[in-house]
Parts: C-alpha cells; sequence; structure tokens
C-alpha cells in the first residue's frame, strides 16, 4: 500500500480534532455539564436546600469531578508519553484511548435526570474525558513531524479551526434533532429516532452521539497517519520511568522550557475552568435554559474556529508568544466581567428586573471565550514544538500534558472551594483570574523560539 502524502497526513492529523472537539464542546461546555448542573441542582432543591444553596453544591459537585479526572490526567500523561517514546509507536496507545473516549461518552446515556444515579454520570463523563486527553498527548506529539517548524504554527491553528467547526455542527445537530426543551428541539420539533422527551433521553443521547460521532471521522485520520521512525525497543514500565526522570532531571539544563511548562500549567488551568464553568455559570448564575447554552455554545464555537485560524497566520508571521500574551489579556478581561455581573446587577449597578444587559454581555464574552481559547491552545501547542527535543516528542508532549493537567485539578477545586466559602456560583469563578496572571507573568521568561540550543546537552 502506497504511503499518503504529506497533505493526507496533514489533512488525517486535522481529523482528529474534529472527531475529538464534540467532548469539549458537547459534554464538558454546552450540553452534558450545564444538563448535568441543572439536574444536580434540582435533586438537591428536593432534598430541601434554597435555589442558591443547592447552585452552589451542584457547581461543587461538577468541580470535584473535573478535579479528579485532572489528577489522573496530569499524572498519568508524562509516565504514558515515556511508554510510547520507549516502544516507538502512537498509534495502539491512540486506539486505545478512543475506546475509552467512545465507551465514557456512550455510558451518559443511562444517567437519570431525576439525579439519582449522578456518580455514575460523573464517573462516565470522567473516564470519557481521560481517555480524550491521554490520546491528544500522542497526536500533538505527531505535529513536528508534519511540517517545518516555520509552518508549525499555521497548522496548529488550522487544526484548532477545523476541530471547532466540527464542534459547531455536532451541536448544531444535537440542538436541532435531539435535544429536546419543554419536549421540543430547537426547531420545534420532536426529538429524532422517537426518543423520549419526558425522560430527557434527546439530551441524554448526547453522549452516544458524541461516542458515534468520534467513531466515524477517526477514521480518516487511521487511514492517513502514519508512525515515524522505527519500533524501539524498551522494556515497559522500567525503560519509560528511566526516560521520564531523565528528561525531568534534564529541565534544570533547559529553563525556557521549564518555565514555559509552569507557565502554561497555570493559564491553560484558567481556561479549561472556563470551559468546564461557563455553561454552569449561564444555567446557575442568568438562569438560561439549556437550548440558550447550546446556542451561545454555537456563537462561541464559530469564534474559536474563526480566532484559530487568524491566530495561526499571525502565529506564522510573529511567532507564538506574542498571540498567547494577546489571548490571555483578553480572558483576563472576560473574567473580570464575568464575576462582576448577575441578572440584578453589573458592577453593582442595579439592573431593572428582566434586564437584558447580562444576556447580551455573556454573548459577548462568549464570542472571546471561544475565540480567545482557541487561539491559546493552537499557539501553545505551537510554543511546544519550539521546545521539543525530536529525539522524545511523546515524552516532551507528555511532560506538557503534565503541565497541562498536573494542577488540572486547581481551578475547579479553588472554583469549587470559593463557592463553597462564599455560597455564590458567581463569585465561585474568580480564582481563574489570579491562574492567568500567574501564566502570564511567567511567560516573561520563556524564549520566543524555544531553546534548541540546549537539547544536545540534555540529550547526552
Amino acid at each position: 500500500m502506497a504511503e499518503p502524502s504529506r497533505r493526507k497526513r496533514i489533512w488525517g492529523w486535522y481529523f482528529f480534532d474534529w472527531a475529538s472537539q464534540p467532548y469539549h464542546t458537547l459534554l464538558v461546555t454546552f450540553v452534558f455539564g450545564p444538563f448535568f448542573a441543572s439536574v444536580a441542582s434540582e435533586y438537591f432543591m428536593n432534598a430541601g436546600l434554597v435555589e442558591e444553596a443547592a447552585d452552589a453544591r451542584a457547581q461543587s459537585l461538577w468541580s470535584m469531578c473535573l478535579t479528579v479526572t485532572g489528577l489522573i490526567i496530569g499524572f498519568g500523561a508524562p509516565i504514558i508519553g515515556a511508554l510510547a517514546d520507549t516502544a516507538g509507536r502512537r498509534l495502539p496507545w491512540i486506539l486505545a484511548f478512543s475506546a475509552m473516549y467512545v465507551v465514557g461518552a456512550a455510558g451518559i446515556w443511562w444517567t437519570q435526570p431525576d439525579g439519582s444515579n449522578m456518580l455514575w454520570a460523573l464517573s462516565c463523563f470522567g473516564v470519557g474525558f481521560i481517555g480524550a486527553e491521554y490520546a491528544l498527548i500522542f497526536v500533538n506529539s505527531q505535529l513536528p513531524s508534519l511540517a517545518p517548524q516555520e509552518e508549525t504554527g499555521a497548522i496548529s491553528g488550522s487544526g484548532f479551526a477545523f476541530g471547532y467547526l466540527g464542534g459547531i455542527v455536532a451541536l448544531a445537530i444535537m440542538l436541532t434533532l435531539f435535544f429536546d426543551d419543554g419536549g421540543k428541539t430547537l426547531l420545534g420539533l420532536d426529538p429524532a429516532l422517537g426518543l423520549d422527551p419526558d425522560a430527557r433521553e434527546g439530551t441524554r443521547f448526547v453522549g452516544p452521539f458524541t461516542a458515534v460521532w468520534f467513531a466515524v471521522f477517526m477514521i480518516p485520520y487511521f487511514l492517513w497517519v502514519r508512525d515515524t521512525g522505527p519500533a524501539r525497543k524498551g522494556r515497559g514500565v522500567g525503560d519509560a520511568l528511566r526516560l521520564l526522570k531523565k528528561s525531568i532531571v534534564g529541565l534544570k539544563k533547559r529553563v525556557s522550557l521549564s518555565v514555559y511548562l509552569g507557565s502554561s500549567m497555570f493559564y491553560r488551568d484558567a481556561l479549561n475552568g472556563l470551559y468546564g464553568f461557563g455553561g454552569t455559570y449561564a444555567i446557575l448564575v442568568l438562569n438560561w435554559s439549556i437550548v440558550s447554552v447550546g446556542i451561545f455554545g454555537i456563537v462561541g464555537a464559530i469564534s474559536a474556529a474563526a480566532f484559530s485560524w487568524v491566530g495561526g497566520r499571525f502565529d506564522r508571521a510573529f511567532g507564538p508568544k506574542p498571540v498567547i500574551i494577546v489571548a490571555i489579556l483578553g480572558l483576563m478581561l472576560v473574567c473580570f466581567t464575568v464575576v462582576g455581573m448577575d441578572r440584578t446587577q453589573f458592577f453593582g449597578m442595579p439592573l431593572a428586573e428582566g434586564s437584558a444587559l447580562p444576556d447580551m454581555v455573556f454573548f459577548g464574552c462568549g464570542v472571546l471565550i471561544g475565540g480567545l481559547g482557541g487561539t491559546l491552545q493552537a499557539s501553545s501547542r505551537s510554543l511546544m514544538v519550539r521546545h521539543t527535543d525530536p529525539a522524545a516528542p511523546t515524552e516532551s508532549f507528555g511532560l506538557y500534558g503534565l503541565s497541562g493537567r498536573a494542577t488540572a485539578f486547581m481551578a475547579p477545586a479553588l472554583i469549587g472551594l470559593v463557592t463553597t466559602l462564599s455560597g455564590s456560583a458567581r463569585i465561585g469563578v474568580s480564582p481563574v483570574i489570579l491562574l492567568f496572571l500567574i501564566g502570564l507573568v511567567l511567560l516573561r521568561w520563556v524564549k520566543a523560539e524555544g531553546d534548541r540550543d540546549t537539547w544536545s546537552v540534555t540529550s547526552n
């Protein structure tokens, strides 16, 4: 069989983003996350809590789930990355974690709308989320092999843009054909496939839909993307841990990489906090319907696709570091805005009952969260390529995964803590501002063009 062309390899790599993005768009942010928040809040109100306390309890439970999965992802990422590098193959790992993605997403179907099996729902969500994040580490590590360094920014941005387009299409299909709000879809139709709206089957179908979407659209990836280089004769966990130890010890000689991993640890954690709680904020603070959250998601995903593509071009012209700085500043402004308003006031100024100002402002925030978030992720991946030793790309991106997930519990945990202490889901979002600020300050010591000059030192 003929080897796929370079163009096909790049497009196959893009298809991972297209296939996997709905987990984040549909499950984390805009459908399952808000659905779970509404189910949990109603469950706690039925148990005797007042609405604000029930909302805070629901947000705290969601944060616990994201905290636990973040810990598992963070501390496992560099180990499995090193395992793949010692074996020299990545596709078997991607296939295994893809299976976790599909099984976990599909299991969400059995979530009960009365809240009686919330732990089952969170467990299934967690299994799929871990699979998605672990697979992403290996896929990211293939980026340096696709093109020269000067082109990786544009390729990374285009990949994110293509992925967000997939999220838009998947979300639009879900809202118009399946998702039920008051018994009808966004088009005013009964849910497709005879799904029962009284049992919220249209909404719960988001799990199987996401699983099938991923399985179908991963086909181009597995057809066109190949492992590069010969298989290595690693002896399993022992060799992997030795490689990992060597890389971690070598970080003290790679100051720019070390600081970048620390910086991205904070600002990517903050971004994940925004993604994980944006939909629940709209449900719990602004009292939106889940359909409104879905429309909000489409707007955010469209802006993410557009900004990611444009950001990739700016990355190619100016490098990834300036793009990252601008994106972080914009997201900090969004956070200040979100924390400063609710249905009754805007930065302390009382609003008339039924005022549409909070809705309009939050829709604008959604455009920036989606757009700047996509840009930030794409350029972060590009800057990591500039710090990646080609001798161990998967392990290098495992460290990148560690930096993005070792403290992935931090934003959810801080949000959960502040929500509990303040009794307010709105105030609870405020810790992400501090996390963005720390990441921004640390970027000062990161070399814009990476640390290629240190590779020979640390590889000996």
